[in-house]
């Protein structure tokens, strides 16, 4: 039998001398704790060491996911399958054993005796295989250890949901700030030309219009055709023309056009930390993200703490998460509770008609809180399930709007028994047809009760013995 052994200075190979020894030996691990009967029971079959740490940490990665490392691969291939060893393997990893099995066609085996065996050799490692130290040994699992720390955590910022809470943080921040900022924007400025504000609604065409023409009486002088169509800026010179706003000064006019250049500044990041949301929460909860958006499901994540922390809740849960306050009002006032909290502005929750919101937002509750387990603990990266999850909501909230309702659906029958005509007919196709009076008769009578009831067990075996 071989052992394979993967350490931080390479892959080993060991041979029990002695398969049978092994059945009489109680504790193999206090056995091997002695040198001479280690090496007299164990003897290295083949060793390959790594050539630098970056070949030890790519072989142990692929290690950690269940793969075959191409290191790995090649050394059974020259020092088992290419001399036909027949012996079979001890794999101490599950994972890696059903590969080898798979893809090299070895025999590997995993027992109770491997188990010591793995750890007794572990144990003599320098003392087993020639030239390996243990301050050698020490120096190279630390520096793998190391390395293996970095990789894990340049692997996990992917799915570090901490930069989803502080990025939805700052999107909400960032639009009470700009919401503040155009506000004062619009008041200041509508003192001079107060006619702006009703030809231009949006918010960031009309900071950039502002800091485009700056006082009323260059608006004539200015081409606003990359930032209006022809027919709003045709209106907004006429306006200009004729505007009783007040007049400012060039310093009014400085500041003024600060606060648009901040206005469009904190919008033009607004709209880059949005589609950064986007990206994360497709990277971190793609099915979340499918079925209730971006925004949305970064709020349920942010509220709960963390995703693990809302895979916990239960789709009660989830449905009222954000309605904690209306909720404990109408516990403590005995009112009804609330139906919804921050669900209620997915897309499939607001265009609901307002009698089927409570309906479609439950349903949107259990269905979300099955994603959230899937994104949170499923080892998939893809959004099937969301997406099969979603038409099923789709169309659920369909039937609804036309009245359908799983209550109403009821289950097919088997079929209906056929009403006997007479009580001879009854006894003709009954199985057993009992001789003198019925038990329930003699009960009619008042004989005795315990008489009857045996009499009830004799005819409910004789029935049962005739059935086989």
């Amino acid at each position: 039998m071989l052992i394979l052994i993967e350490t931080p200075a390479g892959f080993a190979l060991f041979q029990v001398a002695n398969t049978k020894a092994l059945n009489k030996i109680d504790n193999i691990y206090d056995y091997l704790q002695n040198e001479k009967q280690a090496k007299k029971l164990i003897t290295p079959f083949a060793f390959q060491q790594f050539k630098d740490t970056q070949e030890a940490l790519i072989a142990t990665s692929k290690l950690i996911n269940g793969k075959i490392p191409k290191k790995l691969s090649k050394f059974l291939e020259k020092n088992v399958i290419s001399q036909e060893v027949q012996d079979q393997i001890a794999v101490q990893d599950k994972k890696l054993a059903k590969q080898l099995q798979e893809q090299l066609g070895l025999s590997c085996i995993q027992t109770p005796v491997t188990d010591q065996l793995f750890r007794g050799i572990k144990s003599q490692l320098t003392n087993l295989i020639e030239g390996l130290s243990e301050a050698e040994l020490k120096s190279m699992t630390l520096g793998l250890a190391h390395g293996l720390s970095r990789y894990k955590l340049k692997f996990s910022t992917e799915k570090v949901d901490t930069m989803i809470i502080q990025a939805i943080a700052l999107l909400d921040d960032l639009d009470k700030e700009i919401n503040n900022y155009m506000m004062r924007l619009r008041e200041w400025f509508g003192w001079h030309f107060p006619e702006l504000g009703k030809i231009i609604t949006d918010n960031l065409i009309y900071a950039k219009v502002v800091k485009a023409i700056g006082m009323r009486i260059k608006t004539s002088q200015t081409d606003l055709s990359g930032i209006l169509p022809d027919n709003l800026e045709a209106d907004v010179k006429q306006a200009a023309e004729v505007s009783f706003g007040t007049e400012i000064t060039e310093e009014d006019e400085k500041f003024i056009l600060c606060l648009a250049d901040q206005v469009i500044e904190l919008t033009d990041y607004r709209a880059q930390l949005s589609e950064y949301l986007k990206n994360r929460m497709q990277a971190i909860a793609p099915n979340l993200t499918t079925m209730v958006g971006e925004l949305v499901g970064a709020r349920l994540i942010s509220h709960a703490g963390s995703l693990v922390n809302l895979a916990k809740y239960p789709a009660s849960t989830v449905q009222i998460l954000g309605a904690e306050k209306a909720l404990f009002k109408a516990i403590r006032t005995k009112h009804n509770t609330p139906k919804y909290g921050l669900i209620f502005q997915a897309s499939l929750v607001g265009s609901a008609p307002a009698k089927l919101k409570g309906k479609v937002s439950r349903t949107l509750a259990a269905k979300t809180a099955l994603c959230i387990r899937y994104d949170a603990l499923g080892e998939g990266q893809d959004a099937e399930f969301g997406i099969t999850n979603k038409a099923f909501l789709e169309k659920r909230v369909h039937q609804l709007e036309e009245g359908v309702n799983y209550r109403d659906v009821k289950a097919p029958q088997r079929g209906k028994a056929k009403p006997v005509s007479s009580q001879a007919q009854y006894q003709e196709e009954a199985d057993f047809q009992p001789q003198g009076a019925t038990w329930m008769q003699r009960f009619s009578k008042g004989e005795d009760k315990r008489e009857a009831s045996q009499d009830l067990a004799q005819n409910s075996k004789f029935k049962k013995v005739k059935q086989q």
